[in-house]
């Protein structure tokens, strides 16, 4: 056997500092792995699903990279509504200088303010959610602010987004509908799903669903093009 001398103690250490620095790198700037807790973007996303969410698509280089949130993309965002629950997953659904309107269990859009309002017809919604968008409070419009923005849930009944402030009632949480960009951290990138090691196999232990990996077809955007409906003709307008 033989001896360790004092060189391959120093090499071992600059190795695990380079490994230690590209992690950190990594992880502070370009992706990080989360689990989902709860069914709030259900059917989008299970409970206990394991997302990479990516930093890179948010970050500001100056004169290199201006970033951008765009329409229907999932986000991982700081709340500031509860000590327990560091961050919020949800799907955003108004830009700043939108105007929203719900009405009749629909969703409407009037983008920077033109008219007509745009119904949203949303595809990625499961037959409970879509056509049953429901207000708790008495306020059926909002303006989006300058940079911020307007988010909602998949499982639009079963949870808390921007029409309640993020709580229970608008009455009650510490904040408003909207979501600053500087609350907004990450993207969703990679769906992972849940893999059962006890079962060694992708069914969700709750549901008792088959839950593969997507990968790069996660959900984390939508393709909004065609998708919203002018209230007045009934014809599908082309907008982003």
């Amino acid at each position: 056997m033989n001896k360790i001398n004092k060189k391959d103690i120093i090499d071992f250490l600059k190795d695990l500092i380079i490994i230690a620095v590209v992690v950190l790198i990594i992880r502070t700037f370009i992706a990080e792995p989360f689990q989902i807790s709860g069914q709030s973007m259900y059917k989008s996303y299970y409970d206990k699903d394991f997302i990479i969410v990516d930093r890179f698509s948010y970050l500001d280089i100056p004169w290199i990279k201006h970033w951008e949130v765009k329409r229907w993309d999932v986000i991982v965002f700081k709340p500031h509504v509860s000590k327990k629950r560091e961050y919020y997953i949800k799907r955003v659904i108004w830009l700043p200088w939108d105007k929203i309107k719900f009405e009749n269990w629909e969703v409407y859009l009037q983008k920077e303010w033109k008219w007509p309002f745009l119904k949203i017809d949303e595809p990625y919604l499961d037959k409970e959610n879509k056509g049953h968008t429901y207000v708790r409070w008495i306020e059926k419009e909002f303006d989006v602010p300058k940079w911020e923005y307007f988010a909602m849930w998949d499982n639009r009944n079963h949870s808390d987004d921007s029409r309640t402030c993020f709580d229970i009632s608008c009455s009650y949480s510490p904040r408003d509908s909207y979501i600053p960009k500087k609350d907004i951290v990450w993207k969703v990138f990679l769906d992972l799903w849940y893999f059962n090691i006890k079962k060694l196999s992708f069914i969700q232990p709750n549901l008792w669903i088959d839950t593969k990996p997507r990968w790069l077809s996660s959900p984390s955007h939508f393709d909004y093009k065609n998708h919203f409906i002018n209230t007045s003709t009934g014809i599908l307008n082309k907008t982003n």
